[in-house]
């Protein structure tokens, strides 16, 4: 009897130690376990993953830090690194299983399709199973005080195409949520996380902003009696953050805005209303404070139509 207990005693013993060392998975301080089944089953075709424990294959499911048994003869299993994403920057997940993308898309439009995923992941770690998901690691969007954020969407219906879409303001295309465009509404300061296979964002600098009109950027016209009159002084404008998504659609950056709306109007009302006065006209204090008023006075007019 003693030799049947102690033949019992070493099979428990090894039976324990085949377990402990055999079934045992344990994926260490920031490490993942990917499981692969070995019966079941078989793929449905043209999966990647197996959709449940029931089928061989890779599991989508991955075991996290931790101590778990699995049965080495219906099982395997690798370790691989959890996902580190550094503070200032976010992911962008790209699922490689699941049903084929709509002919166009790009961007997943539920869990069991294949392509881009439309939520982001933040800072931190995260579980991601490697064969299921590749990563793309983005740069946060920071909008520093006195500028703002011009969203445009990559993604959606055309307005141009699509009758159901028309554009929400009363200048530009300017887009609803949805379609492709320029969005009316701006990012504001701060971080933010905006997916970039959907959307673009443009910073612009709504901060008072000035030209100096000297030297070679100084206005010449000529005067009513025929003298050459060269007018220099500064223009002080910034964008209405109303505006900001018309004005960088329609026309484009802070200097696109300069040089295209504001000079040119500036340079305009100087010659031809500087050609209606005579050169001693502009001597005299008060009759270059009234053309000078006047120059303000238009060039708001002008800015006001955007």
């Amino acid at each position: 009897r003693s030799g049947i207990a102690l033949g019992a005693l070493a099979a428990v013993v090894a039976l324990g130690a085949w377990v402990w060392f055999g079934w045992r998975i344990e994926p260490e301080n920031g490490e993942i376990a990917v499981l692969m089944k070995k019966t079941g089953k078989n793929l449905p075709p043209d999966a990647i993953l197996a959709p449940g424990p029931e089928y061989k294959g890779i599991q989508q499911d991955v075991l996290p830090e931790g101590r778990f048994f699995r049965n080495p003869w219906t099982w395997d299993w690798s370790y691989v690194k959890a996902l580190d994403i550094p503070a200032g920057k976010f992911g962008v997940l790209v699922r490689k299983f699941g049903k084929s993308l709509p002919p166009g898309q790009i961007i997943a439009p539920d869990d069991e399709t294949k392509g881009i995923v439309r939520d982001v992941l933040g800072t931190g770690r995260h579980r991601i199973n490697p064969y299921a998901y590749d990563v793309k690691i983005c740069d946060d969007i920071v909008i520093k005080p006195g500028h703002v954020g011009v969203v445009t969407a990559l993604t959606g219906s055309d307005i141009l195409t699509d009758v159901a879409q028309t554009a929400t303001s009363e200048k530009g295309f300017l887009v609803t949520e949805g379609a492709k465009g320029v969005l009316p509404d701006v990012l504001k300061e701060g971080t933010h996380r905006l997916n970039p296979f959907i959307y673009s964002v443009s910073i612009v600098n709504i901060q008072s902003q000035r030209f100096e009109m000297s030297g070679p950027d100084a206005i010449t016209f000529l005067t009513l009696d025929g003298f050459t009159v060269t007018a220099e002084g500064t223009l002080e404008f910034n964008i209405d953050v109303d505006k900001v998504a018309v004005l960088s659609h329609e026309v484009g950056d802070m200097e696109d805005i300069l040089q295209k709306i504001i000079v040119p109007a500036a340079r305009g009302f100087s010659r031809i209303e500087g050609s209606k006065k005579n050169a001693t006209e502009f001597i005299v204090g008060e009759s270059r404070q009234a053309f000078q008023n006047s120059l303000e006075t238009y060039l708001k007019k002008v800015c006001a139509q955007w």
